[in-house]
């Protein structure tokens, strides 16, 4: 939860609460729960969470001491080693995960406006690794 709370938080300063209240409380008991949950650890310390759900990144969290250091990306490789083609949702204002998205090869497939925070979000679909069977 701490990775969650402290990456959301500096990823999403436009959502209010993020990474407290009710946001946290709906990570512990819907999306931990619901989600195939994959972490990076460093020194024994977890630096990174992606969660799963299907072939649909829920949530990518990196620690901001970690971010930059692969571990995002190599969580992502694993999902699409797992599952092939990924889709997820990012919000339009994230751009530095847009752009992390983006070097990954995800590319925008719609746009939709989160009603709960009135944000636009962003579908980012990638194609399943050609050397996957």
């Amino acid at each position: 939860m701490d990775v969650w709370s402290r990456a959301g938080t500096a990823a999403h300063p436009f959502i209010p609460g993020e990474g407290e209240g009710e946001r946290a409380r709906k990570m512990r008991e819907v999306y931990l729960v619901h989600a195939e949950n994959w972490v990076a650890e460093t020194d024994g310390r977890v630096v990174a969470l992606l969660g799963l759900l299907d072939a649909e990144i829920g949530g990518l969290f990196v620690a901001p001491e970690a971010q930059g250091t692969g571990v995002g990306r190599r969580l992502v490789e694993h999902a699409a080693a797992l599952h092939g083609s990924l889709t997820l949702e990012v919000y339009e204002k994230n751009t530095g995960a847009r752009g992390f998205y983006a070097r990954l090869g995800f590319a925008e497939e719609s746009r939709r406006v989160d009603e709960e925070y009135d944000e636009v979000m962003l579908r980012l679909t990638r194609p399943a690794p050609e050397n996957r069977a």
